[in-house]
């Protein structure tokens, strides 16, 4: 990864992603994203297609997984 980039928010409390950043992570305009607070901070994170999630559960084990019946 390149090295740390800055951006300040505005008082619409926007952020500009740099160009650094965008690049390298291949992000588009229009791209939705999704916001994970940690801590003090927040991990940003594109929202995956639905084509994107295709297979992604291939080969999970189908027993010993946790149902609502086992809830009180």
């Amino acid at each position: 990864m390149t090295a740390a980039a800055t951006a300040t928010l505005s008082s619409k409390f926007q952020i500009s992603i740099p160009k650094v950043v965008r690049e390298e992570q291949h992000w588009q305009a229009g791209q939705e994203f999704v916001f994970i607070p940690k801590g003090k901070g927040v991990l940003v994170m594109p929202v995956p297609e639905r084509e994107q999630l295709a297979g992604i559960a291939k080969g999970a084990r189908t027993d010993g997984y946790r149902d609502r019946k086992d809830r009180y």
